[in-house]
């Protein structure tokens, strides 16, 4: 068993099978036993799922803190809060994908399911790239940087509205070549029939697979802002991957609750903006003043101020004066 001694990306081989031991049973819990039968699922179970993710993922972070130090436990905290809630903005456009697609609520925990494995391959490989090129260039920090501060401004001056999914050049690319059913079959992302004057079956999407890959694409462009944001943090591809995936984990679950109160979060967004801006300006902060990091602790205290600003104030702005809702997804 020596091989679990060899390094792999800057850590032992066996810190990240725990790693992988951890998410594999998680997930074989939730689609082997706890939803082994399709279901809605309500806000109740929504809630108490990401809790037992968001538990699981804190605990993941104290081992982390006990065995690599109070700096990396830090930083592992630090980025799993920017994750979630970067990714909270993704709950939006998944809300609106399935409304495109009119996916019952039935099976939409089967779909958010499989697209997190395509999540821990995709922000693995982007991650993998983004460290190399870390170790190679190490002035490609200040390109992160720059370009978090960038869309941080953007966001402030308002994005733009969600598009429809079925407008996206993907979309239209996957409609012209698949052979589509006309509607769902259960929750099969695909089925065989005989076509028309056919006499042999042949293979056919349905839509809840086009709900996938567009929620997969939505994930990738989300990525370009949360991966460079987690690297400004921390350039441990460790601590950069793990941190990313138990917080995307946990937003998904907590999904069916959340989804249903987006509007009650309609100024979270300046907030994640604010993030931004200051996980960009860190960079420069620190080699203005000769720092080899910004200060863990510091950071970690003024990105939980930023999140907890923007939650309350979202919640007493919406409390006085309601946003128009924004599109409900999940009531099919």
């Amino acid at each position: 068993m020596d091989w679990l001694t060899l390094s792999a990306l800057g850590k032992p081989v066996w810190m990240w099978a725990a790693f992988l031991t951890v998410v594999v049973s998680l997930l074989a819990l939730d689609l082997g036993v706890l939803h082994r039968k399709q279901k809605e699922i309500g806000a109740r179970e929504s809630l108490l799922l990401s809790g037992g993710y968001m538990a699981v993922g804190l605990g993941f972070g104290a081992w982390v803190w006990t065995e690599l130090g109070r700096q990396a436990g830090l930083e592992y905290v630090t980025g799993f809060l920017v994750e979630k809630s970067l990714a909270m903005d993704n709950v939006f456009v998944i809300a609106t994908i399935f409304a495109a697609f009119a996916v019952p609520r039935a099976y939409q925990h089967r779909v958010l399911f499989w697209g997190i494995l395509g999540v821990i391959v995709l922000r693995a490989i982007m991650i993998g790239v983004g460290a190399a090129l870390v170790a190679e260039f190490e002035w490609i920090l200040f390109v992160f940087a720059a370009f978090l501060v960038i869309a941080g401004l953007k966001m402030l001056r308002g994005g733009e509205a969600a598009a429809d999914p079925k407008d996206n050049p993907v979309y239209r690319w996957l409609a012209r070549r698949l052979r589509l059913t006309d509607g769902f079959e259960g929750s099969r992302f695909f089925v065989r029939r005989v076509p028309a004057g056919g006499s042999r079956t042949v293979l056919y999407a349905t839509p809840l697979f086009l709900a996938l890959v567009m929620i997969e694409l939505a994930d990738v462009v989300f990525a370009v802002d949360s991966v460079p944001a987690i690297f400004a943090i921390t350039t441990d591809p460790y601590i950069v991957y793990t941190s990313n995936i138990f917080a995307i984990l946990g937003l998904r679950a907590l999904y069916f609750a959340l989804a249903a109160v987006t509007a009650r979060f309609a100024y979270l967004k300046h907030a994640l903006a604010i993030l931004l801006i200051f996980i960009g300006g860190k960079v420069f902060v620190a080699e203005a003043a000769g720092w080899e990091k910004f200060p863990a602790p510091v950071s970690l205290a003024i990105t939980a101020a930023i999140l907890a600003g923007g939650i309350v104030y979202s919640l007493w702005r919406t409390e006085r004066s309601p946003p128009a809702p924004a599109n409900q997804g999940p009531a099919a």
